[in-house]
């Protein structure tokens, strides 16, 4: 999906939920407001987003992109425990105030919008993003972000920081109502994803993953299982009809070996992944913000993630990068992974 894609209708008409939802960057969760009143209205494209309240209407405009004097500039030394502590604080805050957005609209009624690549968007997927921008804006405002909606926002052509956001990954399923969906929230480091989370706003579930440390799921330490051997796999993609060409054959070769074949999971299936559910991964043509929140996840729950050739799957974001589609295995186990590499032949 193309961040700056074109709509097919201007504006979104929609039953509103029952109450409105008010932002707060400063803490980690979105709250409620007793007001009745639960207008929307929608930001123009620019650099940044702030967030202003006024009984019961959201109003997300755009602001610029400048310094806070109590935010330290993070991009002049290499990351370090405390910063990675304060980034996943922020991208907590992120997620709790992604998930506040998306729980209005989860088996609601709005309108659905195509982009041109013919892939859905919602409200929700546009309300969340700007959620998220507005926050981290207000505490990294020398940080880039790229989201899925909007691409590129910074003044610079480049940054050391960039936040890769995915408001809805499964928009999908969002839409008819299959609570495996996620946000996912990538943070880069000259390139490299340090920090990843996938978080499931409905069933309130959390994974977070940083460089170096153990992967967390709502706190607690996970770890991918044990599967030696491709014939005791269970393996997971989106859906078997997102693969084409020789692609779909390459896949066919892992899907006929494994123990058993399992379809519709988005980014949740990688989740599961990490937590010793589901032992393989395979998908093809994901964009970036489909996949680099995934790395520290799986990474740091003992599990592997790369393109079928068995490189890291990385992607230097900057105001001229296209989001390039990529194809994608992960695996709990090593031994598996290098099966499914041969078995892709891939080449």
């Amino acid at each position: 999906m193309l961040a700056q894609s074109h709509f097919l209708c201007k504006s979104f008409s929609l039953i509103p939920p029952p109450s409105p939802v008010v932002l707060r960057s400063a803490t980690r969760s979105l709250r409620l407001s007793s007001s009745n009143s639960s207008r929307l209205s929608f930001p123009s494209s620019s650099l940044s987003a702030a967030v202003s309240i006024s009984r019961g209407q959201i109003s997300l405009a755009m602001a610029s992109n400048s310094k806070r004097t109590d935010a330290r500039d993070d991009s002049s030394s290499e990351p370090i425990a405390t910063d990675l502590d304060r980034f996943a604080a922020v991208a907590n805050e992120l997620a709790d105030a992604s998930g506040e957005v998306i729980r209005k609209y989860f088996r609601k009624k709005f309108d659905i919008v195509e982009k041109d690549d013919m892939s859905p968007v919602t409200i929700a997927d546009q309300m969340a993003e700007e959620a998220m921008v507005s926050i981290i804006f207000h505490n990294f405002p020398s940080h880039a972000i790229y989201g899925e909606e909007k691409g590129w926002r910074c003044k610079e052509e480049s940054a050391d920081y960039v936040w890769v956001l995915d408001p809805i990954d499964g928009t999908k399923s969002f839409i008819t109502g299959k609570p495996v969906f996620g946000t996912l929230i990538a943070l880069l480091y000259k390139g490299k994803p340090i920090l990843g989370l996938i978080d499931q706003p409905i069933l309130k579930e959390r994974w977070i993953g940083m460089s170096g440390r153990r992967t967390k799921l709502n706190g607690e330490n996970i770890s991918t299982r044990s599967c030696p051997k491709l014939s005791q796999a269970y393996l997971y993609t989106t859906s078997p009809h997102l693969f084409a060409g020789e692609a779909e054959k390459a896949f066919a070769r892992v899907r006929d070996k494994v123990k058993m074949p399992l379809y519709g999971c988005d980014c949740y299936a990688y989740a599961l992944l990490a937590s010793g559910f589901v032992d393989l991964v395979i998908e093809s043509g994901l964009k970036p913000y489909d996949f680099l929140a995934l790395v520290p996840v799986i990474e740091g729950a003992g599990g592997t993630i790369t393109d079928w050739n068995g490189n890291p799957p990385l992607w230097e974001a900057s105001s001229s990068a296209v989001a390039t589609s990529f194809n994608v295995v992960a695996a709990g186990d090593s031994d598996i992974h290098q099966q499914a590499l041969e078995s892709l032949e891939w080449h």
